[in-house]
């Protein structure tokens, strides 16, 4: 992976916690840099993890991990599209 330099400014009280640590830390740092991308549909979860070299589950397992769900939907809408699904009568398909 090809890395670049960039500068930003930040508290300097958060110094200590973004400094790089190691390649765990590093790949949460960048994962998390990205998140607001992902949220705002600029750029998809499978681009992000291209971005970091991971794969797609990889990073949605880093990102459930750190509390960010990877689905959007609330439990109304997800009710209401598995008694939508239920209504199809699909045979030999179980919810």
């Amino acid at each position: 992976m090809l890395y670049t330099t960039i500068e930003i400014h930040i508290p300097e009280a958060m110094k200590p916690y973004v400094t790089e640590k190691n390649a765990e830390d590093e790949l949460q740092r960048n994962a998390l840099l990205l998140y607001p991308y992902v949220l705002q549909k600029k750029i998809s979860n499978g681009r992000a993890a291209e971005i970091l070299e991971i794969s797609k589950l990889d990073l949605i397992d880093l990102y459930g991990k750190m509390g960010f769900c990877y689905f959007d939907q609330t439990m109304d809408e997800l009710d209401k599209d598995l008694e939508t699904f239920k209504s199809l009568g699909l045979s030999g398909v179980t919810v």
